[in-house]
């Protein structure tokens, strides 16, 4: 990852976990922009939507975080979470317990699962 993109993904992260999503959106699309293969953008500038409550496009980043990293977990649940909010719950489902088994005994996957299906 280029220093640039590196800078603009810190700065993002810090505003998301600073509950400024709406701004941390600002930093994590520049940082795509100069690294749209980097899965760690992807799912960040994910979980900044999903924050903003725009799960369409929560969802479409979860969706490449996952193609970049078909490993990241934690890309699956998010996808899973935007599916439920979507009103998809059987594919909703499925990615979270697919989190789950890459995760097994994860208690946040297995919360947000029996939440959906209950």
């Amino acid at each position: 990852m280029s220093e640039l993109a590196y800078s603009l993904y810190q700065k993002g992260l810090k505003l998301l976990k600073l509950n400024r999503p709406g701004q941390a959106i600002l930093f994590l699309e520049e940082a795509k922009s100069l690294e749209p293969g980097k899965g760690s953008i992807r799912e960040a500038l994910a979980r900044s939507y999903y924050n903003c409550r725009r799960f369409d496009l929560a969802r479409e980043h979860f969706e490449k975080a996952i193609e970049i990293d078909p490993t990241n977990d934690y890309a699956y649940f998010g996808l899973g979470l935007c599916l439920a909010k979507q009103g998809d719950i059987a594919k909703a489902a499925g990615h979270i317990k697919m989190a789950l088994a890459m995760k097994p005994g994860n208690s946040v996957y297995q919360r947000a699962l029996d939440k959906i299906q209950y």
